[in-house]
């Protein structure tokens, strides 16, 4: 484990208001399987959002498919709503390398075609391997390459990170 402390609900409190910032009165919040997802829930309440958030998996289009193997996460594609020229804001935990948002739109264009996606994380760790960004990013860290940062919720609903090594 590593000494970084990151506040994981001081930061929510950021991205919840940069999230009110881009949202319009017919956005609809999609979030990435697991952190991204627990992030859009709480969101859609917070914002008194009207209808369901959607989540959605990367795992049936990821570049590294063939040494990953089918994942768990690859039937949490949930999207009640129709995206056909809906604008999306799409919530992750951590953005990286890029590769799991690149899985994410692909697999969001399998439903329809959005007027647009937008994307809100709760921290951006740098090390871009891809031409991507978020319109919103509560905090901005650099991480060694061999360390994973994840979101992590306990039985109450509150969020924290855990921060391991190995890639």
């Amino acid at each position: 484990m590593s000494t970084l402390f990151l506040d994981a609900e001081a930061l929510y409190t950021d991205l919840l208001a940069g999230v009110r910032g881009l949202a319009r009165p017919d956005s609809v919040l999609v979030g990435i399987w697991r952190g991204g997802a627990w992030l859009a829930e709480r969101l859609q309440a917070d914002l008194k959002l009207a209808g369901e958030h959607g989540v959605i998996s990367s795992a049936l289009h990821r570049d590294d498919f063939n040494s990953r193997g089918m994942s768990a996460a690859a039937d949490h594609t949930k999207l009640p709503f129709d995206v056909n020229g809906k604008h999306i804001l799409l919530i992750d935990d951590v953005l990286y390398t890029g590769r799991t948002i690149r899985a994410v739109i692909n697999e969001l264009y399998d439903f329809g075609r959005p007027a647009s996606v937008q994307l809100a994380v709760l921290v951006d760790r740098g090390g871009r391997e891809l031409p991507i960004a978020a319109a919103v990013s509560a905090a901005r860290i650099t991480l060694p390459k061999d360390q994973r940062l994840s979101l992590a919720k306990n039985d109450a609903g509150g969020f924290s990170f855990d921060i391991k090594e190995g890639s």
